[in-house]
């Protein structure tokens, strides 16, 4: 084999790596695409482009962050919850909320361990996102999963089985220390 048909052979693999990738870790971004398959970030982000002129992926800017998806799998509601979950402390805050059921900022803030200010812009972040909404409750704010539960348990369960399997544990272990408190 010579050098131009070996390059071409490396160009496939890392074509279809980078799908393969994208399919079972929808809403990575470049620079995990980057790290996680061992590519320079000129080789992602060539062949991100290809795919998604191809019409095979497609993506949302949020922030600074562009999160890939595979075309025709995922609605909006799906793709923001996808977004949130890749994202550690945002994730922990929005599973917090379902655990939690109503709590405040600063119960957010006590339980998650970060700064109020840190907690309030993940906060609006998931609020823009449509994924929670916020409710005045004397002088605190108090957040509410937006949508159905389903949705998270069915993506997490999916794309994230390794932090389903961390959060499902957690929620049980309370429910079982609360049925031996009574």
């Amino acid at each position: 084999m010579n050098v131009l048909e070996d390059n071409k052979t490396n160009r496939i693999d890392n074509v279809d790596r980078i799908l393969k990738f994208i399919h079972e870790k929808p809403a990575c971004h470049l620079r995990q695409i980057k790290k996680e398959l061992n590519i320079s970030m000129g080789t992602a982000q060539h062949h991100l482009y290809k795919l998604e002129k191809d019409g095979k992926i497609t993506w949302v800017r949020n922030g600074l962050y562009k999160y890939y998806f595979p075309i025709g799998i995922f609605q909006e509601k799906e793709r923001n919850l996808l977004q949130i979950l890749n994202q550690e402390t945002a994730r922990d805050i929005l599973l917090f909320i379902v655990e939690e059921k109503n709590p405040s900022q600063s119960d957010i803030v006590n339980a998650i361990g970060i700064s109020n200010a840190a907690v309030n812009w993940h906060i609006s972040r998931i609020i823009s996102l449509g994924l929670i909404n916020e409710n005045k409750d004397g002088k605190f704010k108090r957040y509410r999963l937006n949508i159905d539960s389903k949705y998270l348990i069915a993506l997490m369960m999916n794309y994230y089985p390794s932090i389903w399997n961390i959060w499902s544990s957690r929620v049980a272990e309370t429910f079982l220390s609360l049925s031996q408190s009574e």
